[in-house]
């Protein structure tokens, strides 16, 4: 899913496209993506674009008359600058926004079916899309304190939580968690005020760090290589490599369709996290150290359902 770095360089690209530019036409092709009928999708024909702006991993697009069109890309959805009228073809193209100098293109993959569009009034209909979590960039160590420890989650659903944090995901926590030598199992209201000052900061130049690169990539071209999956991230998705600060492989732990990446040596003192999957395979013999697990994978013949392959 596009998190926080990722919708902020999109929405710089749209703003440079967009902003000022009149639409005159937005077609639909899935009867799913469209979640609202008042105001109508039509209406925002042969009106400006006043205004881009993020809402936490949504991207919304200002109107004259203070309509917004908002979009949800949620896991498979993306974006691409198309020529003015591009074709509504093939499974995947869901919609496309006309204007005069291009076409916005919406695309998902897969069958589920995920991404969502809606139409509202001012300021008070995307209050109600805003899941109120905290914006970490220029925030403060206090606010963001409060915000961490307002209940008491795990330092993963925590970052996760649109609710607390506006904008990180997945990708982004793994690698926010692995740079401040943090569990992603710790708990919030048990963390070391210093603990807490680490994360924060860490937390600040992480997002600004991927912005920053991911800006630098796509430079002056509309951004289409959007992956929660990057080879310059150091964990996340990285399960079976080695760290890249010490070399230790990196773990995961597995719950649903979510993948927590986390390496044991910066993160866990060297502790196995329990993979919901695996321990249940285990009971007992779930190994207490990442060497222990080692072991166990060179013996095969003991153990056929251990493999080091991701």
């Amino acid at each position: 899913m596009p998190e926080l770095p990722d919708i902020t360089v999109y929405i710089e690209a749209l703003r440079s496209r967009t902003l000022e530019q009149t639409l005159s036409r937005a077609r639909v092709a899935s009867p799913f993506l469209l979640r609202t009928a008042t105001p109508p999708l039509s209406s925002l024909e042969g009106r400006r674009v006043t205004e881009l702006r993020r809402l936490g991993k949504r991207i919304a697009f200002g109107f004259e008359h203070d309509l917004w069109l908002v979009l949800h890309l949620m896991i498979a959805g993306r974006l691409h600058w198309e020529e003015p009228g591009v074709r509504l073809n093939g499974k995947h193209k869901l919609a496309a926004f006309d204007f005069p100098n291009g076409s916005l293109l919406l695309t998902e993959a897969g069958t589920k079916k995920r991404a969502s569009l809606h139409v509202v009034q001012g300021e008070s209909g995307l209050r109600e899309l805003d899941k109120g979590g905290l914006e970490v960039l220029g925030s403060s160590l206090a606010a963001f304190t409060e915000a961490l420890t307002r209940a008491n989650h795990t330092l993963k659903r925590a970052l996760t939580d649109p609710r607390l944090f506006s904008g990180i995901g997945n990708a982004y926590s793994d690698e926010i968690l692995h740079a401040a030598k943090l569990s992603p199992v710790a708990l919030t209201q048990r963390l070391k005020p210093a603990e807490i000052e680490r994360l924060h900061s860490v937390t600040q130049s992480t997002l600004q760090k991927w912005i920053d690169l991911l800006r630098q990539q796509a430079g002056v071209t509309f951004p289409e290589k959007v992956t929660a999956f990057r080879p310059e991230m150091a964990v996340h998705g990285k399960f079976g490599k080695p760290c890249p600060v010490c070399g230790a492989k990196v773990q995961r732990i597995r719950h649903a369709d979510n993948e927590t990446n986390y390496c044991p040596g910066c993160q866990t003192n060297g502790k196995l996290l329990a993979d919901r999957s695996l321990s249940l395979l285990l009971k007992k013999d779930w190994p207490a150290s990442f060497e222990e697990l080692e072991e166990m994978r060179k013996t095969p013949r003991k153990n056929p359902n251990i493999s080091g392959k991701p």
